[in-house]
Formats: C-alpha cells, structure tokens, sequence
C-alpha cells in the first residue's frame, strides 16, 4: 500500500481518529440511541479505504494483526439471544494493511495472525456504522504484558496509516467494571438502563476533563489518578483503546464527544471523534 494524502474539502487532512464505547453486543441489532449515535458519526466521515480496529477483546502476548483475506464473524460472549449469534459482518480482510501495519513497527514485533477474525467489540460497532460490510478491516491486538503508557507510545507509530485514508478505530468502555454492573431485573435486555454510581461518574468526568485538557500523560499513568479510577479501569483491556485514540491526535485536531452516557452502574458508552 503506497502513502497516499486524503483529499476532504478540497485540501489535504488526515483520516479522523475514533473511540467508541462499545457496551453489549446487543447494540450489533438493537435500534437505540448508542447504535444511532454510531452511525450518525460514519455518516460524517470521509469513506476510509480501510479500518484499523483496536478492540478490547482481542489481548496477545506480544501485538498481533489480522493478515487473513476473509476474518471470520467472532462470536466472543454467552447467554445472549439466538439471533445474535446468527448475525455474521462478511466485511473482507486486508493482508496489505497488515503487512503495512507490521513495518510500522521497526523495534516492536507484530505478529501475522491468521486465526482471530473480527471480535463483537469491532463488528457490532461496524455493522451499525458500514452495515454493507464492504470496507476492509483488520485487527490490532493489545500486548497483555505491554503496560498503558507503553501501549500510547506504540499507538502513536500508526499515524503514518491517517494520510492514507485508514480508519483507526478503538473499541472499548472508558468506565467498565463487569463484576459491578447492575441489571434492574437481572435480564441483559436491562443492560443499557441509565444508570451509573457515583464513582463511575466521578471516574468518567475525570477522565473527560483530562482528554479535553489533553493530558494524556496522566491518562496513561491512570492507576494513580485515585479509588474511582479503581473502580471504573478494574483490568486495563477496555481503557487501552482509547488510549490508542488519544496517541494519535494532532495539536492542532480538536475532540468531539458523543454516546455520553452511564449504563447499568458501571459502564459508560462515553464516544469521541478526533478530527
């Protein structure tokens, strides 16, 4: 793939840069607000050629990237409906892209992995924002053993990837705690019910202020930022893509917030555009 400057309005600009809190897998064929605000910000982009997703369910020893021509629909939770399971997001893979991806990365080893696929924290997001399925993704793991600050300065390395037209998506929840979600009924079709305790909304406005005052630094060193923090980022997998995000935005970009809101106690949806 040659580097290739994108055209939007006439003059040269990078590929915006998304974040999505991707929340229940049921958003993949729900018609709610979360899966509306989705695709009302792919309406606003420009078409990518392909899509770059870091999703907070694919974890590696090491970083891994999708290199297989047809990733295979990932279905990567339990005890949801039969018609969730029967959804399949036939989007093609990009084995250029991959190897484009893995020379990015000079002093860090990438592995071609030709087994993942798409996992429900990409495709439930892409099937409401591309439901044609007809835009390239691949996959970026997260390195387990990587720590957050480590993750930002590896996401940094995929900026070259804007100017030619990719989509880099980060997939996860800026506030997730499983352990302490709270279904009024106990049913998952409760699982988007607005509510947040009071932690997860201290969490979640701490966070937001230090993206809008672009400390990134502070974001990265989140395990000192305090008990809610604790609470809201209990394991790290769905904190670190919006880390990647965050890596990737220019000074003079500004950070666009959308799908603001708590669910279930603890989880936010909390979205954001970088352009």
């Amino acid at each position: 793939m040659s580097p290739e400057s994108l055209e939007m309005n006439g003059s040269r600009k990078d590929m915006p840069v998304l974040f999505v809190g991707h929340g229940s897998p049921m958003n993949a064929i729900e018609e709610n607000e979360f899966s509306l605000g989705w695709r009302e910000a792919a309406a606003r982009l420009p078409r990518p050629k392909a899509i770059l997703c870091i999703s907070a369910h694919w974890e590696t020893r090491g970083s891994a990237v999708t290199s297989m021509e047809k990733p295979r629909t990932i279905y990567d939770f339990g005890g949801f409906p039969p018609e969730l399971y029967r959804v399949v997001y036939p989007a093609p893979g990009d084995p250029a892209l991959a190897r484009r991806v893995q020379g990015l990365f000079p002093e860090h080893s990438i592995i071609m992995d030709e087994k993942w696929g798409l996992d429900h924290g990409c495709w439930s997001v892409l099937r409401n924002m591309y439901p044609q399925a007809d835009i390239p993704v691949v996959q970026l793991s997260l390195d387990h053993f990587l720590p957050a600050a480590g993750n930002y300065q590896l996401a940094k390395q995929l900026a070259p990837l804007r100017r030619e037209g990719i989509l880099i998506l980060g997939s996860g929840n800026m506030v997730h705690n499983l352990g302490l979600l709270t279904l009024p009924t106990g049913r998952l079709s409760d699982f988007n019910e607005p509510y947040a305790f009071d932690w997860a909304i201290e969490a979640s406005e701490l966070f937001k202020s230090l993206i809008c005052e672009r400390k990134h630094q502070e974001l990265a060193d989140y395990t000192r930022l305090g008990e809610a923090v604790r609470l809201a980022v209990p394991t790290p997998e769905h904190y670190l893509p919006m880390l990647y995000a965050l890596a990737l935005q220019e000074p003079q970009e500004t950070l666009t917030f959308f799908n603001d809101k708590p669910l279930a106690g603890s989880l936010t949806m909390t979205s954001f555009t970088i352009a």
